[in-house]
């Protein structure tokens, strides 16, 4: 009985947490595949948002326009340009951003949303 007790605080401290990690109205950018089945997009890393660079793998933003620039997995010349992508940041909203390559081994790329997915409960508005 006490392992069932145990087991059932930790996930319920688990799922406090995860509420508490995004902040209010927040929309998140994730720089991952979400259909990996596309064998032309790869995985992206955010490398600023509207400026301001972090290392983390999700990147909190308020909803509006948002100036990304990225970089991809590195082509045939052993490294990645550094593209800009503006995106209208809805509230509420996870984005699954990728690259789209013509070939694996070109250093150019395209961004674009892989995949937008509302939040729904998960987010709260302010």
């Amino acid at each position: 009985m006490k392992h069932r007790n145990a087991i059932a605080l930790g996930t319920m401290f688990a799922v406090l947490a995860g509420c508490a990690s995004a902040p209010v109205g927040q929309s998140e950018l994730i720089g991952e595949r979400y259909h990996v089945t596309n064998i032309d997009t790869y995985p992206v890393r955010i490398e600023s948002v509207d400026g301001s660079s972090s290392t983390l793998r999700t990147q909190f933003v308020a909803p509006g326009m948002r100036r990304l620039t990225m970089q991809t997995t590195p082509g045939g010349a052993g490294f990645s340009d550094v593209v800009a992508f503006e995106l209208d940041v809805k509230p509420c909203t996870r984005y699954y951003i990728v690259a789209v390559k013509a070939n694996p081994l070109d250093s150019s790329f395209t961004p674009r949303v892989d995949y937008a997915m509302p939040l729904g409960s998960a987010c709260r508005m302010p």
